[in-house]
């Protein structure tokens, strides 16, 4: 999981903003259209983010492909948070 954290969050340009994205899912779900607004970027800017993070089993999400569809960390994102606050930390 950690070789995984590095290579989204640090190994390509958008790692901030998914990091931005994962630490606000940490305390409740959003939907698509509430995160674009909290973390002021571009609608399609953040369901790129979403699609990257679900895809490799970081975020998952209910109510799929509809309008409102709430995101949420993955079980084995909550399980490894710590991993990805000691690689965040080490980034800033």
């Amino acid at each position: 999981m950690r070789k995984l954290v590095w290579w989204v969050f640090a190994g390509t340009a958008g790692g901030p903003n998914r990091a931005r994205i994962v630490m606000i899912l940490k305390d409740r779900p959003y939907n698509a259209h509430q995160l674009a607004d909290k973390l002021n970027l571009n609608y399609k800017t953040v369901r790129h983010h979403l699609k990257i993070l679900e895809e490799n089993n970081m975020i998952t999400s209910t109510g799929k492909n509809k309008y409102g569809e709430l995101y949420f960390l993955s079980s084995q994102m909550e399980e490894n948070y710590d991993i990805f606050k000691d690689i965040w930390k080490e980034l800033k």
